[in-house]
């Protein structure tokens, strides 16, 4: 018995719908391999039982006080070993994009059967990515058919000079070469560069390069960036 306890899958359930919580509870632990180790209701408990009881998975609720979506982030960022999943009744495609975004790795609809939970709290745990089947095709469109306008949007919001350090960043220019090019300090760029990865939702320069590229925005590949610069 203590050993399947060292070995059970930790989880942690977040919805601020007591009935619904314990369903979800009392699946999870009707499972051998699987124990909840907490549950809390809010944004709030949920960035707490993160960091204190660091489980292999946290379930979270969107539409909960203080916001899934905001929890999300917080957890990803915080306690990135643990694996989010987001338990929820809405089927908008942008609240599906900003959970993947923020760092959830399976987005569910609510309306999936216990057995349906399990076998996804699995996958998760082994590395798979999860979402609803109905929502998947409905958001690889969405991404088609918006993603460049949305990236242009976000570009739209940078300065002249945010502009050109990003175009030199996306042709795979370091830091030392850009602030030669343009006559700026490396730490400026630098500062640039933290602006600049603020206002496209970028959490490094990887994806800042990838944005203008989807853009049409200089020649990146992943093969150029340089090792002297931070990821």
């Amino acid at each position: 018995m203590s050993e399947l306890a060292v070995e059970s899958l930790r989880i942690a359930v977040v919805d601020d719908h007591p009935l619904y919580r314990e369903g979800v509870v009392s699946t999870i632990n009707a499972c051998p391999d699987m124990t909840v180790v907490a549950q809390g209701e809010n944004a709030l408990e949920a960035l707490m039982i993160s960091k204190s009881e660091l489980p292999d998975i946290i379930l979270l609720d969107i539409q909960m006080p203080g916001g899934g979506l905001s929890a999300a982030g917080e957890i990803a960022d915080a306690c990135p070993v643990t694996k989010i999943v987001i338990l929820t009744v809405s089927e908008d495609e942008d609240d599906v994009l900003e959970a993947f975004r923020v760092g959830a790795k399976a987005y569910v609809l609510k309306g999936v059967s216990a057995e349906g939970l399990i076998d996804i709290l699995r996958s998760v745990q082994s590395g798979e990515v999860y979402v609803t089947p109905g929502l998947a095709s409905r958001v690889l469109i969405e991404m088609s058919a918006g993603g460049q306008t949305k990236t242009r949007n976000l570009l739209d919001q940078l300065t002249e000079r945010e502009g050109q350090i990003l175009e030199r960043v996306a042709s795979g220019d370091a830091n030392k070469e850009i602030a030669f090019n343009l006559g700026i300090s490396e730490k400026t760029v630098k500062h640039y560069m933290t602006n600049i990865m603020q206002k496209l939702h970028a959490r490094n320069r990887v994806e800042a390069a990838l944005y203008a590229h989807d853009a049409g925005i200089g020649n990146y590949s992943p093969d150029k960036r340089r090792e002297d610069d931070p990821p």
